[in-house]
C-alpha cells in the first residue's frame, strides 16, 4: 500500500509542477513575444491593402470634387482667319476672348480686330472690344448642371469618407475575429498539450510500478489509453491552431504590400473574460447608430445627391430663355468714354428662348428622380431596422454569453476541486486510475467549453461594436 500511496503522490506532484510550469514558461521565456490586439489591429490599420483601397477611394472623390469645380475656371480662346486669294485680301479676323462662369450666367469679354475687302457687313472693321453678359431667367436661373455637379462633388467626398469607414468597420470586425480565433486555439493547444503531459509521466510512472509488481497490467493500458486519447485531441487542437494562424495571415502586410506569416516565437493574449458586458444599453447604442453608422450616414448622402438631381430635374420644366448684353467700343478699351448716351448707342442684346410643346421628356426625368429618391428612403429605412435588430441580437449573445461563461467557470472550478479530491483519495488507494481519468476528461470538457464561450463572448462583443458601426 506505501508504494501505491508513493506513486499516487508522485502524480499528483507531477500534476502540480507541470500546471505551474505550462503557465508561466512562456511569459518566462525571452525568446517569446506577445503580439497583442491594439498592435494588430494598428499593422491592420496601417498597411492592409483594403484600408489603403478605402483611402484611394476618398482620394479619387478629391479629383472628381477638384473636377466638378473645373467648371467654374475661367477659359481663355482665341480665333483667327485669314483668307487670301489672287492678290486679293477677302478677310482677316483675330478674335481673343475670356469667359468668366459665374454661379449665375456668365461674363465675356474681348477684342477683336477684323479687316478685308470682302468682310461680313455684320462684322466690325477695325480694333473693337466687347464686355457682356449672359443670364438665364427661367431653367437654369436657380440651378444647371454645373452647380448641381458641384453639389454632388461635395456630398459624394463625404459620402466617400463614409464609405470608408463602412469598409474599415468590416475590415477590423474580420481581423478581430481571426485574432480571438488564434488565441482560443492556441489556448485549446496549450490545455491538451498540458493534460498530454501530464498522461505521459502519470504512464512512465505507472509502467515502473507494474515492473515492481505494484500496479496491474490493466493500469498500465488505461493510463496508455488515456495518453492517446490527450494526443489525438493535441494532435486536432494542433491542426485547428495553424489552420486559425494561416488566417491570421491574411490580415498581416509590410509596408511595401507584402504579406507574411506570423513567426512561432509569437504568443497571441489570454482569453480573459471581462464582467461587465457593456457601458452602454442596446437602446442607447442604437440611437448613436441612427446618428453616426457610416453605412447609414452614406444613404443620408446619397438622398441629399439624390435631392440635388430632382431639382435639376424639375429645372427641365421650365422654358430656357437666357437674356444676352454686350457693350461695345472702338479699340480695346471696352469702359472708354462709359456714359448713358454711350451705353444707348453701342451695344449688342439677344434672347434665346425655347420649350418643348408636351414637356414629356423632362415630365419623365422628374418623375423618375422622385421615385429614386423613394426607392432610397425604403432602403434607408429598411437598414435601419436591420441594424436596430443587429444589435438587440448581439447584445442579447452577449449578456447570455456573460451568464453562461459564469456558470462554466463555476462548472470548470468544481470539477478541478473533484479532481484533486480524486487524486487524493488515488494517492491514499481509496480510488482507481479509471476514476482519476474520468475527472481529468471532466476537467477537459470543462476547460474546453469554457475557452469556446470565453470565444464566442470576444466575436459577440466586437459584433455588437460593429453593428453599431464603432469599430473604425
Amino acid at each position: 500500500m506505501s508504494n501505491v500511496q508513493s506513486i499516487g503522490k508522485k502524480c499528483s506532484v507531477v500534476f502540480t509542477i507541470y500546471v505551474s510550469t505550462i503557465l508561466f514558461s512562456y511569459a518566462q521565456d525571452p525568446q517569446m513575444q506577445v503580439l497583442t490586439e491594439r498592435d494588430f489591429i494598428s499593422q491592420v490599420k496601417q498597411y492592409h491593402p483594403v484600408a489603403k483601397q478605402a483611402n484611394i477611394a476618398v482620394e479619387k472623390a478629391d479629383g472628381a470634387l477638384l473636377s466638378a469645380k473645373g467648371n467654374f475656371d475661367p477659359a481663355i480662346a482665341f480665333e483667327a482667319s485669314r483668307k487670301t486669294f489672287d492678290g486679293k485680301n477677302y478677310y482677316f479676323y483675330n478674335n481673343p476672348e475670356l469667359n468668366v462662369p459665374l454661379p449665375v450666367g456668365n461674363i465675356k469679354t474681348g477684342i477683336e480686330n477684323n479687316g478685308g475687302d470682302y468682310i461680313t457687313s455684320e462684322i466690325t472693321k477695325g480694333k473693337t472690344s466687347y464686355l457682356g453678359l449672359e443670364i438665364p431667367l427661367a431653367n437654369g436661373l436657380l440651378l444647371d448642371k454645373r452647380r448641381a455637379a458641384l453639389q454632388q462633388a461635395k456630398l459624394f467626398r463625404s459620402q466617400s469618407e463614409q464609405e470608408r469607414l463602412v469598409i474599415l468597420n468590416d475590415l477590423f470586425f474580420n481581423s478581430y475575429l481571426a485574432y480571438w480565433n488564434w488565441a482560443a486555439s492556441y489556448q485549446q493547444y496549450i490545455a491538451y498539450s498540458k493534460f498530454t503531459e501530464i498522461a505521459s509521466n502519470r504512464l512512465r510512472l505507472i509502467r515502473i510500478a507494474f515492473t515492481q509488481g505494484d500496479r496491474a497490467l490493466v493500469d498500465t493500458v488505461e493510463a496508455y489509453t488515456q495518453l492517446q486519447t490527450y494526443q489525438l485531441m493535441q494532435s486536432e487542437a494542433l491542426l485547428k491552431l495553424t489552420n486559425a494562424k494561416l488566417e491570421l495571415g491574411n490580415y498581416l502586410w509590410f509596408e511595401n504590400y507584402s504579406s507574411y506569416q506570423l513567426p512561432d516565437n509569437f504568443l497571441p493574449e489570454s482569453l480573459n473574460f471581462a464582467p461587465a458586458v457593456t457601458n452602454q444599453h442596446a437602446e442607447e447604442l442604437i440611437a448613436q447608430s441612427i446618428l453616426q453608422h457610416p453605412v447609414l450616414k452614406v444613404y443620408d448622402f446619397k438622398l441629399s445627391s439624390l435631392e440635388v438631381e430632382r431639382k435639376l430635374k424639375r429645372q427641365s420644366l421650365l422654358p430656357y430663355l437666357s437674356v444676352k448684353a454686350n457693350l461695345l467700343n472702338k479699340d480695346y478699351y471696352a469702359l472708354k468714354n462709359l456714359s448713358t448716351n454711350f451705353i444707348q448707342n453701342n451695344y449688342r442684346w439677344g434672347i434665346d428662348f425655347k420649350i418643348p410643346l408636351f414637356l414629356r421628356q423632362a415630365r419623365g426625368d422628374y418623375k423618375n428622380a422622385q421615385l429614386k429618391i423613394k426607392e432610397t428612403n425604403l432602403e434607408l429605412n429598411n437598414k435601419r431596422r436591420q441594424t436596430e435588430n443587429k444589435i438587440h441580437s448581439y447584445y442579447n449573445e452577449l449578456i447570455a454569453l456573460a451568464s453562461q461563461l459564469q456558470t462554466a467557470q463555476s462548472m470548470f472550478n468544481n470539477y478541478q476541486s473533484l479532481l484533486r479530491s480524486e487524486e487524493l483519495k488515488f494517492a491514499q488507494g481509496e480510488s482507481s486510475l479509471f476514476l482519476v481519468n474520468t475527472r481529468e476528461i471532466k476537467v477537459i470538457e470543462s476547460e474546453q467549453k469554457r475557452l469556446e464561450l470565453v470565444s464566442k463572448w470576444y466575436k459577440a462583443k466586437y459584433a455588437l461594436e460593429w453593428a453599431a458601426g464603432k469599430l473604425f
